[in-house]
């Protein structure tokens, strides 16, 4: 099965709620595009980027002289899919492991998102390893040593109870000595508005700063779609704290709520790495920003 295929059975609510508020025929009137507002807002854009949206849509139709619901349609896709363009990619790759530091709140799906990248990476001749910085969670290392099993990847970890950072260092300093393509560290879940939870994210990283003055070399920050704009709030604690590289998006199969990787894209210029449309090994795939938005909102 395709992404795209995969992508239209994870967004089919999105997409049908969209439809069905925006279907029909419409004069490009100010009733049209209040009811463009509220499709664009119920699919979780928000209400000031969906306005921005409409404002840009509304000079396009001018400056095209577009006439029919289709070109208007196709016009606002359009302007979706530049706005969900960012790259971000490093200048230069600095020496073996890439380390890659994984942040959420609790129940986003880390541990299992970590297992599938880790999975993607060894299909593509990478040796991985694991560094179980979630040292609280019960169960936790137990349940990400399974997943380094099922990904052939090599696994670091102390005590439950273990300092975090201590386990990243650790796992930082047998990465090099095993020659390690990537390390993941996976953290524990926490609530962003938990001041204590956050220094100690802003210990790790400092702790690996000082050990490798580069890493980590991605923070990514994994967000449920189905939470809809507390995710906004989410990333902006995280980024303020932790500087986010990159967006990992779980849980857009089934949700209503696809429009929150627009809003999160526009609102900090963040790239979208991965998105995840179901429980299967190859379910969570590369971000693109054209079949995700051919997918999201399909055709009238």
């Amino acid at each position: 099965m395709g992404l795209l295929t995969r992508l239209k059975e994870g967004l089919s609510k999105t997409r049908s709620q969209f439809n069905a508020i925006v279907g029909g025929n419409h004069v490009f009137d100010e009733s049209f595009y209040e009811v463009l507002e509220d499709a664009l807002v119920s699919a979780d854009i928000g209400i000031d980027i969906s306005l921005d949206i409409i404002g840009r849509l509304k000079e396009e139709i001018r400056e095209h002289n577009v006439s029919s619901l289709s070109e208007a349609y196709t016009h606002l896709k359009q302007i979706l899919i530049d706005g969900l363009q960012v790259k971000k990619d490093p200048d230069e790759f600095p020496p073996k492991p890439w380390v890659i530091l994984v942040v959420g709140v609790n129940g986003v799906g880390k541990t299992t998102t970590i297992g599938k990248m880790a999975h993607e990476c060894r299909s593509n001749g990478q040796k991985v390893m694991f560094g179980a910085v979630d040292t609280f969670r019960a169960g936790a290392i137990e349940q990400l040593k399974i997943w380094a099993e099922r990904a052939g990847a090599d696994f670091i970890s102390q005590q439950e109870g273990a300092d975090p950072a201590s386990v990243a260092y650790d796992a930082l300093e047998a990465a090099k000595a095993r020659d390690v393509d990537v390390l993941f560290l996976d953290t524990a879940g926490r609530l962003h508005n938990k001041v204590n939870l956050m220094n100690e994210l802003e210990k790790i990283v400092r702790v690996l700063k000082r050990n490798t003055p580069h890493t980590p070399n991605e923070v990514l920050l994994v967000v449920d779609a189905t939470t809809g704009q507390n995710a906004i709030k989410q990333a902006e604690v995280f980024n303020d704290i932790l500087g986010i590289t990159g967006l990992i998006i779980t849980k857009l199969d089934g949700t209503a709520k696809g429009g929150i990787a627009v809003a999160l894209t526009k609102k900090f210029g963040i790239p979208i790495r991965k998105i995840g449309v179901g429980e299967g090994l190859s379910d969570l795939q590369d971000f693109d920003p054209q079949t995700y938005v051919e997918a999201m909102f399909g055709d009238i």
